[in-house]
């Protein structure tokens, strides 16, 4: 270490830090907010053996978080130890390091959080009589007292960073840090999903994660009903030895962030970059530029090939030879995939794929008709305003290009990029979109990280359009759905928005949260492509595209939204003199 010099140029003496500032420093690397705590102690819990784990936080866990589990215990003389810096029953020396098999081993979790919080600790083992539990409060731990609970350990964990206060002003909301918190759950869930864990507040249980029969069992609950019947299987043998278990979402489930897609090593929930590439690679084909697979991939794989020591949190890990294990996953992946798509019908020998069905108006031709292509048909026309020509609709390619003919020439218009960009600007200007109330309300199961974001940002999905209300555990009823220029959405579409809420709203949205949860509720309300729009419609959206008064040449998430062929180009394309 080198000495340092003031802002005035006079040398500081190096001097060693007393051990408080230490722990509060190591505490830092380990507990980053609520969720970290969680994290932490139920991978504890985990490693105790326990079979039944309950989760409760009080605002978000930055008043208080309690984690009870049925696990072995702790015995009445090693409880003090338990709050000791590199402290552990998971490691005995450092041979050790190369063949770990726990969750978690540094021997610093409990440590930290005492450091920041005010912990008390209980535990009971399951040969002993009695229970036994000792309190710290930002330091060392106090005398150990008896106490009463059933075999197994809890661990509350109070007023976090109480004696940290910088630490405390990057905390966000409550709501929000329970999001975050319910994230972390569903995580270990999907790493463990043997162990039952229950997920509650101060107000009541908001996630209940029954021991699952398989781990497609587990994915179907955290993605919901349309994953049961949307998902394919992958499995296979992994190089070096190791296996792959997982579930993957077919491509029309994709989402428009990453943050669904989950990894599991040796049971054990991580962040992999390289994994991650490997899924999306084999998916390349067959999804848009910002859609990512979703879903959970389970390795299974030789202590001696993983080291999860990367990180303070244990978040990541680095594996053996990952170029090869990246590639093996890739075609896996891919494999499945491809081996889950439907095969068409055959046909005749040598005879053409029969045209797909057309279930909107098709080109019709001859001398005096009235021309279209499928998806809309014309006539339809906008006035005149100050931003642009009259336009006279000629129809649609595909059901996602409408054609406008001008007198300079013709407009190429992506329908869902249109009345996106309508929407988002509706919203940012009036704050909210239309619904319509729904005759017979619709019932919906959401996950407690999308019940966690429904109540963390209940006004921005009124301002979506969607009125919901509990119905009784994971159920709530939708009673009202978005509703625009004559264009309502159905119930099903409120949890992909929350799963997008959660994650703070299109990520591909560079302004604040408010544009990008904006932009989300617009996406879900907007045309989609392959939706036939009525030449009213067209003429709705046209004319508030291009009454901004700026115009709008791309949509919120940057695609762009009109294409100009002017008449002077086409008459060069076609060799024709230019007037």
């Amino acid at each position: 270490m080198t000495a340092d010099a003031s802002p005035a140029g006079t040398r500081r003496p190096i001097r060693r830090l007393d051990p408080q500032t230490i722990e509060r420093i190591a505490a830092g690397e380990v507990v980053e907010r609520p969720a970290s705590v969680v994290k932490e102690l139920l991978e504890n819990a985990l490693d105790a053996g326990a079979t039944e784990v309950r989760v409760t936080v009080a605002r978000g866990g930055i008043d208080a978080i309690r984690v009870d589990d049925d696990g072995v215990g702790i015995p009445k003389e090693e409880l003090p130890l338990a709050l000791e810096r590199h402290a552990t029953s998971k490691l005995a020396g450092p041979d050790d390091l190369d063949a770990i098999a726990t969750l978690g081993f540094r021997g610093e979790a409990l440590a930290a959080i005492a450091a920041v919080a005010r912990v008390t600790l209980t535990s009971r083992t399951r040969d002993a009589d009695a229970a036994y539990a000792l309190e710290a409060a930002g330091g060392a731990p106090g005398p150990v007292r008896a106490a009463a609970r059933p075999p197994g350990t809890t661990v509350e964990a109070r007023e976090l960073f109480f004696n940290t206060p910088a630490r405390q002003k990057f905390l966000r909301s409550a709501a929000a840090e329970q999001v975050e918190v319910a994230a972390t759950v569903e995580r270990i869930h999907l790493a463990r999903p043997d162990v039952a864990i229950v997920l509650a507040t101060e107000r009541g249980e908001i996630g209940r994660y029954v021991r699952a029969l398989d781990l497609g069992d587990a994915a179907n609950r955290v993605f919901g009903p349309e994953f049961a019947t949307g998902s394919f299987p992958v499995s296979g043998a992994l190089p070096g030895g190791g296996r792959l278990e997982g579930v993957l979402g077919r491509p029309a489930l994709a989402r428009s962030h990453s943050t669904s897609l989950f990894v599991a090593v040796n049971r054990r929930a991580v962040a992999s970059r390289p994994i991650a590439q490997a899924v999306r690679a084999a998916f390349q084909e067959h999804l848009g530029r910002a859609r990512f697979p979703i879903g959970v991939l389970a390795l299974t794989l030789p202590p001696g090939r993983v080291d999860p020591n990367a990180h303070p949190t244990k978040r990541e890990v680095r594996f053996a030879d990952e170029r090869a294990l990246a590639e093996a996953i890739r075609l896996l992946v891919r494999d499945a995939l491809l081996g889950d798509a439907p095969a068409a019908p055959p046909g005749p020998a040598g005879a053409p794929a029969p045209p797909a069905p057309r279930p909107g108006p098709t080109a019709s031709e001859g001398r005096g008709r009235q021309r279209s292509f499928e998806g809309v048909a014309p006539p339809a026309s906008v006035a005149p305003s100050a931003h642009h020509p009259a336009l006279r609709l000629l129809g649609s390619i595909g059901r996602l290009y409408w054609v406008a003919e001008r007198d300079d020439g013709a407009l190429l218009i992506d329908q869902h990029a249109a009345s996106e960009r309508v929407l988002f600007d509706a919203l940012l200007a009036h704050g909210r979109i239309g619904r319509q109330e729904l005759l017979h309300p619709t019932v919906v199961l959401l996950s407690a990280r999308e019940k966690a974001a429904l109540e963390a940002h209940a006004e921005a999905v009124r301002a979506a359009g969607f009125e919901v209300a509990p119905f009784g555990g994971d159920r709530y009823r939708v009673r009202a759905v978005p509703s625009y220029l004559g264009r309502r959405l159905g119930a099903e579409a409120l949890r992909p928005l929350l799963a997008e809420i959660a994650d703070g709203g299109r990520p591909t949205v560079p302004d604040g949260l408010a544009e990008r949860v904006a932009a989300s509720i617009a996406c879900h309300a907007a045309v989609r492509a392959g939706d036939v729009v009525s030449p009213e419609e067209f003429g709705q959206i046209v004319e508030r595209l291009f009454a901004r008064s700026e115009p709008a040449y791309a949509c919120p998430h940057g695609r762009p939204i009109v294409v100009e062929v002017r008449r002077a180009r086409l008459d060069r394309w076609f060799l024709r003199p230019t007037p």
